[in-house]
This record gives structure tokens, sequence and C-alpha cells, in this order.
């Protein structure tokens, strides 16, 4: 029988697992930032600097004593961490590598056959030239290479060269070094990676367990569909293989969801659930998170749990919006309280707020909209600008 979850209780849970309820002061640290991105699984890389990119301010809204050059350290002097593909472009864990491996050996027949179809026959034409090129010459940047492809354009715009960079980054064969503005340099990956990490091998049984095992201990509880696309290197049917091979490990849970409708079955490993509800209460500051946050990152998960319908809207037509363009979460407590539209205006030094939507039944009363000027305050000195703008009307 299902051991009974209470929702408050799962959501605190939840919330600890994703590293949420630790204290936003306590000193970081470089090795402190790799012990979180390891505990988080992956950070997901994002372009889109309305405020701040995706990847600091996920880090940020755990720890305000974050500090980017500290990552980038990680990324590119020590080697610990590295950028690859999740659900989306993430930063991993280096020790992870052996494990994507096999998401290498999967990946490379379908994007082969899917970029085929966007691209044309033809597409894979300057692969191997291209990676002879970084072979012999180095690293590169997209655009070193442009310049010398006799055609542009097409899907995304993209160049035959950066076709290429792409396909042997998404296939193992280059790796991000760093980045440029922002602008990605790719290397060999075998000079990219420590090379004990780069010539390691695990087994298909290794794989799946990893892969499950750590999404599992991520989660705290989850359904075998969730355990598969929490990491997105297993399929469905290869997490319920493995939940069902594992069974002694694990317990059934139902836990309850926000809108007190029927609870929701999961599985979680065995003592667990005597342990959901002495997770800590998260800090009560208010804190923003990133439209990409992991908390979010399953919007069915996070409504189930929080009672928070949150989906992004940039791609969206302006006049079909509901919220914004890039709008951010907030969350007090253990709780998702309301959403803001803000953009770091960086020429005039200001953070400036447009709009804020509480949830209903949430006030805005005095004292929360001084926690939440607080969290802004923070939020603009980490994204280096001067003072909180508020414009008229951004209350609602």
């Amino acid at each position: 029988m299902a051991i009974p979850v209470s929702n408050k209780d799962a959501r605190r849970f939840f919330i600890e697992r994703q590293g949420l309820s630790g204290p936003p002061g306590r000193s970081l640290g470089k090795e402190g930032l790799y012990d979180l991105v390891t505990r988080l699984g992956f950070v997901q890389v994002d372009s889109i600097r309305t405020v701040e990119r995706a990847h600091h301010m996920i880090l940020f809204a755990r720890n305000q004593t974050y500090r980017p050059a500290h990552l980038d350290a990680l990324i590119e002097k020590d080697r610990l961490l590295f950028e690859h593909w999740t659900h989306d472009a993430s930063i991993l864990p280096s020790a992870f590598f052996p494990y994507w491996k096999w998401r290498f050996l999967r990946e490379e027949p379908r994007i082969r056959e899917g970029w085929r179809k966007w691209r044309g026959e033809g597409f894979e034409a300057v692969f191997e030239e291209t990676l002879e090129r970084i072979r012999t010459n180095g690293p590169v940047m997209a655009r070193d290479l442009k310049a010398e492809d006799h055609v542009s354009g097409g899907w995304w715009n993209w160049h035959p060269s950066k076709t290429a960079l792409e396909f042997l980054w998404r296939t193992g064969h280059l790796a991000i070094a760093g980045r440029t503005n922002f602008q990605k340099v790719y290397d060999l990956s075998s000079r990219v990676l420590p090379a004990d990490l780069h010539a390691a091998e695990v087994d298909h049984d290794a794989f799946v367990d990893f892969a499950c095992r750590g999404a599992l201990m991520r989660l705290g509880f989850a359904t075998p569909g969730e355990i598969a696309a929490f990491f997105a290197l297993v399929s469905p049917q290869e997490a319920r293989d493995w939940v069902a091979a594992h069974r002694d490990e694990l317990e059934e849970v139902a836990i309850a969801p926000a809108a007190g409708e029927k609870p929701r079955p999961a599985f979680a490993f065995a003592g667990i659930a005597g342990r959901i509800g002495q997770a800590p209460e998260p800090p009560a500051r208010i804190r923003v998170l990133s439209p990409f946050d992991p908390l979010l990152r399953d919007r069915s998960r996070a409504e189930r749990l929080f009672g928070f319908f949150y989906r992004i809207e940039v791609f969206v037509p302006e006049g079909k919006r509901q919220y914004g363009y890039y709008v951010f979460p907030l969350i007090e407590g253990d709780r998702l309280i309301g959403r803001i539209d803000m953009k770091a205006e960086r020429g005039e030094g200001v953070l400036s707020v447009r709009r804020l939507w509480l949830e209903p039944g949430v006030r805005a009363s005095s004292g929360r909209l001084e926690k939440l000027d607080a969290e802004l305050q923070r939020v603009a000195r980490f994204c280096g600008v001067e003072r909180v703008d508020y414009r008229d009307g951004w209350r609602g």
C-alpha cells in the first residue's frame, strides 16, 4: 500500500532536493558551487539576458554569494564541469561524461537522420574537414569558420561549418572549452575533459542505473516517466524496467496535489517517506527564479505540487501573451506566490520592474512588498545595475 504524503511535506521535500532550503547567504565559494551543481545534477544554459542568463540566476537563487567567475573557473580551468545536453543545453559535472557516451551513441543516428531532412543531402560534407581543422589548429568559434564557407543561411541560419560544429559537439567528438561573449569555443573533447573521464567506459546496466538512480535521488519521489525525463538519457520503458528491477530498494508513495485532487502514486527510495516530513522549512524570504529553474523544469509536476501554472511566453506572439516575454516566477518559503516582469536596463543602470502578478489568495501586504523589494535590490546588484526602478502601474 502506498504511503500517503501531504502536499506541504512533498513541496518542502522537493524544494530541499532542489537546493532551495539552505541559508542563501552562507558563503558558497568555488568548492561549494561544484557541490551545488552536482547536487542539482545539471544547470540549464540559456542565452536570454533579460536580467541575467538562466544558469547564473538558477545558482544565485540558491545562494546570493554565488560568483559567475567561480563557474567559469570550474568549466574552463579546473575542468570539473562540462557543457552538454539534457533536455536542453546544460552545465554538468565532468564525472558524468562516461555515462553521456551512451547519449552520444544514441543521438548520432537520430540527429543525422533528422538534420538531413532539414538541411538536405550533403549537409555532412564538411564534418571531417571541420574536425581535422580543430585537431590540427586548436579551438575555434563558429564565426572563425563562417567566412571560409561558400554558402550560408538555411536551417536556423547555420552555415555549413556551424552545422558541423554543433553536430560534432552533440555527438561527443567536440566539447565546449569555454565561451567568449557567450559564443561557444569548440575543441576536441579529448583535450577538454580530464583524460581519465574521457577514456572511461560504463556498461549499459551501469548507465541506466546512473540515470534512474540519480534522477530519483534529486527528485525525491517520482513516476518512471519523471525519472526518464529528468536527465533525458533513458526511455520511459528503461525507467519502468529499472523500477521493476529495484523494487526491493523502493517504496510506493501517494503524493497529495495542491488542488486537492486524487493523490498521485510515485516511487521513492525505501525510508524516504519517513523523512519527507522532516524536510527543513525553506527560507521565508522571497526569491526570484529563472524561467528555466529546475524546480519548474517539469511544468506539470510544478503545477501539481504548487498549484502554479507557468509557461514561458518567449515564443508566443506578443498580442497573445498572458503575462510577458520573459516573466520570472517568485517563491516565498514553500509557495510559488506570483511572477514578475522586469528587465535590466544596463544603459540606464536600473532594474526596471514593469508588472507584478500575485497568485490568488496572496496579499500584497506591506511586509511582503518589503521582502520583494529586498530581493529585487539583491538581484539588481547581482546583474550589475545601480537601483530598482518601479514603473507606473507595476502592481497591476
